[in-house]
């Protein structure tokens, strides 16, 4: 057998092992990146109930439910079902409040007092060290204790050498 007919050979079982593994996955990319009602399910919410759809029990989310399932099998992305939802429901259906105009303060708020709360910490520190360190340096220069007490300290001390 050639060397060049030997490398030929090899290239071509190396691809036919290598095949499926490929096409598996991409397969189960393809998958991944396709929706499912359960995950749709738990990014929005009832519009009755106000609950997220995964737990509501009523006839509206039984509703929402059927209507995600026929824009899964069209083929709709996720994206493309959550627009189809607020089209059909409006806004409330979404889970979460958007990223643009007033809604944008529920992101927004909580990032500015963590951030307010942090400078405020960093601000007061130093401050708290600084009186920490005079208190302890005060209660060192303090009176001695009293002879009784010294001796009783002592007592207690020579006890345990």
């Amino acid at each position: 057998m050639s060397p060049h007919y030997r490398q030929r050979l090899i290239a071509g079982l190396t691809a036919l092992l290598v095949a499926p593994t490929l096409l598996a996955g991409v397969a189960t990319a393809r998958a991944a990146s396709r929706p499912s009602l359960p995950v749709i399910e738990r990014q929005v919410m009832c519009v009755t109930c106000k609950i997220p759809l995964n737990v509501a029990q009523s006839l509206q989310a039984d509703r929402e439910r059927a209507f995600i399932r026929e824009l899964i099998q069209a083929g709709r992305d996720e994206a493309g079902i959550k627009r189809a939802l607020v089209g059909q429901y409006g806004p409330a259906v979404l889970g979460l409040p958007s990223t643009h105009g007033f809604d944008a303060s529920a992101y927004i708020v909580p990032l500015v007092v963590v951030l307010a709360l942090l400078a405020l910490l960093l601000a007061l520190l130093p401050r708290w060290r600084r009186q920490a360190r005079a208190q302890a340096l005060a209660g060192a220069a303090a009176a001695p204790l009293p002879e009784r007490d010294a001796e009783r300290l002592d007592a207690d001390l020579a006890r345990f050498d």
